[in-house]
């Protein structure tokens, strides 16, 4: 089995992973309601897709009771961070500053969003003084 902080998602079980993230623990029925109000998949494509995530090592399997429960093996944060490498080296030469600019252009940000990112710079800036 495969460990998780090294499978990069399929953009299906990137899906399946965030609601998991965001639900927690849950059956495939349950993942398949949320997923299916966002895209047009069966009931049968929402399974093969956590069985592979299974064997890929992304989520585990509790087969403990009649219906099982996955839960999310690969980590948020890595998983956000995993991804935001392969698109900066693939889309943006590695250059930080433009998908930065790129991210904040494309819609609007709210000035929460905003102080974050500023006190986030802030704390960056300090570490490299």
């Amino acid at each position: 089995m495969a460990k998780p902080n090294t499978v990069k998602p399929t953009d299906a079980e990137l899906a399946v992973l965030q609601i998991l993230w965001n639900r927690g623990p849950s059956t495939v029925r349950q993942v398949h309601e949320i997923l299916s109000s966002l895209r047009n998949t069966g009931y049968t494509t929402t399974l093969k897709i956590m069985q592979i995530m299974t064997e890929k090592g992304l989520v585990t399997r509790d087969q403990s009771q009649k219906t099982h429960v996955y839960q999310a093996l690969a980590d948020k944060d890595c998983t956000q961070r995993q991804l935001v490498c392969n698109l900066l080296d693939r889309a943006f030469e590695g250059s930080a500053k433009t998908l930065i600019m790129q991210a904040l252009s494309t819609q609007k940000t709210s000035a929460k969003e905003l102080a974050d990112i500023r006190e986030f710079l802030d704390s960056i800036e300090e570490q490299i003084k």
